[in-house]
């Protein structure tokens, strides 16, 4: 039953998303950024997770949930166009239920405090930061130095400690680095180049893509690829420590992980 816990007013939450995330910094990210399916007035329980899905919309229903924050969301550049078949079937349950989807891209990639690229430095006590590889107007990576070189497969055992990730090494698993760049997701070949053309020591990011396979391969650069859900979980779970804390609503996380 409503009444029982804390609340917040959905404006409030939404105008300090908007604000704290800076979501109109990026006006080129393909994500709809913001408030993308508005549910009741006011929230009381918050539903956090990496992909909006039928699956992650059953669970707020489930859990009585009145907003959900996602990393990818639903709207993106002039998609939704028609209600009907599975933009359908994704959307019901949270116009039937009053449940609020907030959506977060790239400005959450970007954050330097909450984003998932400063939390994926945070857990190797990455130092010396700076940022990165423009993408859509905004530069999203992070990169630092360790205190002390490591060998790739310590660094992955690493994040796998923190994220229970399942790696993938391209390049020399036994090469010791200290200078590290990092792109959560799906970064591409031209973050790749651009880490080498900086004399990085080895490229983190979610997933390669074929055609960074000849990249990788003829640069040298050892790529540490964590899984695209993975590497774009930080952020997330970020947001719901903050909301926490800044409206003493209930929040939950809710890991749907795809195995990529």
């Amino acid at each position: 039953m409503k009444g029982k816990l804390p609340m917040a007013k959905l404006k409030e939450v939404v105008d300090y998303l908007d604000s704290y995330l800076k979501i109109s910094s990026i006006p080129d990210d393909c994500s709809n950024n913001g408030l993308q399916v508005e549910g009741h007035a006011e929230v009381e329980k918050v539903v956090f997770g990496v992909d909006a899905c039928i699956d992650l919309f059953d669970k707020a229903v489930e859990l009585n949930a009145d907003f959900v924050l996602v990393h990818h969301g639903l709207s993106w550049r002039d998609s939704l166009k028609r209600l009907t078949g599975l933009n359908a079937r994704r959307l019901a349950p949270l116009f039937n239920f009053g449940i609020s989807l907030y959506a977060v891209h790239l400005p959450l990639d970007a954050h330097p405090v909450s984003g998932h690229n400063s939390k994926l430095g945070d857990m190797v006590e990455l130092r010396e930061r700076s940022m990165f590889f423009n993408y859509d107007g905004a530069d999203i990576g992070v990169m630092g130095s360790l205190e002390k070189a490591v060998s790739v497969k310590e660094l992955a055992a690493l994040y796998d400690m923190k994220l229970g990730s399942a790696h993938r090494i391209f390049g020399d698993p036994s090469r010791m680095v200290k200078r590290l760049g990092i792109v959560s997701g799906g970064a591409g070949h031209d973050a790749i180049a651009e880490a080498f053309a900086l004399g990085l020591d080895l490229f983190v990011t979610g997933e390669v893509t074929h055609e960074a396979y000849h990249v990788i391969k003829e640069s040298g650069l050892p790529v540490l690829a964590l899984g695209h859900y993975c590497s774009e979980m930080p952020g997330v779970l970020a947001m719901m420590e903050l909301l926490s804390e800044k409206f003493k609503v209930e929040c939950q996380f809710i890991d749907i992980p795809t195995g990529m």
